[in-house]
């Protein structure tokens, strides 16, 4: 029974890593690519679709799911791009106060980005983390940063896009120079609408556009702080909530 057991997750893995591979397939590609008859493929595609491993398109074939994407978000938090990100996540909120954030695409969905790093504010009223939850490209500034879609002022600023009274501040992170340079992540400030006056949001662009330029150069100089600012103290906190009155 135990070895049936194995059996039946081996196989499970081997098909969800081949929809992975493929970024979307058919049953009979995926069928074929796995060596499982079409039925067994179904039975498990089916397992994996209501546990949000992988899910189904309207023209019947399969792509990576959520759940999948969210758990490879958390894995994230040990790799390189999420250590890069520590110190301007923390030199941000010391600079501002504000909820600070690290973007990317959402693996096999390219209408989706997902929060792979946070630094919480210090004010009582602050944005709460976000890690691993997803978030539309269309209509928030870290989307229209990973679709290249920055000004020349070097950040976008969304008011209301996720989330009502909540004002969102994101600049590219790139990888590569000239004509190979390409966005990788968004690094972002997200604070409620009422603190984030034209001046302020004007003060945290920069900051924010600052920040994500250094954060893949060599040791050079990011955005300064003010004379005796300290830097927060690390949190990890992978629950998604939202605004929170910390009183």
């Amino acid at each position: 029974m135990a070895e049936a057991s194995t059996r039946t997750v081996e196989r499970a893995l081997q098909l969800l890593g081949t929809v992975c591979d493929a970024g979307q397939i058919s049953l009979a590609d995926a069928s074929r690519g796995t060596g499982l008859s079409a039925s067994t493929a179904l039975r498990l595609l089916r397992t994996l679709e209501a546990s949000g491993f992988v899910r189904r398109d309207d023209d019947g074939g399969y792509r990576p799911g959520m759940r999948l994407v969210q758990l490879g978000a958390q894995a994230l938090s040990h790799e390189s791009l999420v250590s890069l990100a520590q110190e301007p996540l923390f030199r941000l909120v010391a600079g501002t106060g504000e909820s600070a954030y690290l973007n990317v695409p959402a693996a096999g969905d390219n209408d989706l980005g997902i929060y792979i790093a946070v630094q919480e504010g210090t004010h009582s009223v602050r944005h709460t983390s976000w890690v691993g939850r997803s978030i539309p490209l269309e209509g928030t500034a870290a989307g229209a940063v990973l679709r290249g879609q920055t000004p020349e002022a070097g950040y976008v600023v969304v008011d209301r896009g996720v989330e009502r009274d909540v004002t969102a501040i994101a600049a590219p992170v790139m990888a590569g120079t000239g004509g190979a340079a390409r966005v990788v992540a968004a690094l972002s400030v997200v604070a409620p609408s009422y603190r984030t006056g034209p001046e302020e949001v004007a003060r945290i662009g920069k900051l924010v556009a600052a920040e994500a330029r250094s954060l893949l150069e060599a040791p050079a100089g990011p955005a300064p702080l003010p004379a005796g600012t300290q830097l927060p103290t690390p949190t990890h906190l992978p629950t998604p909530t939202h605004l929170e009155d910390q009183e």
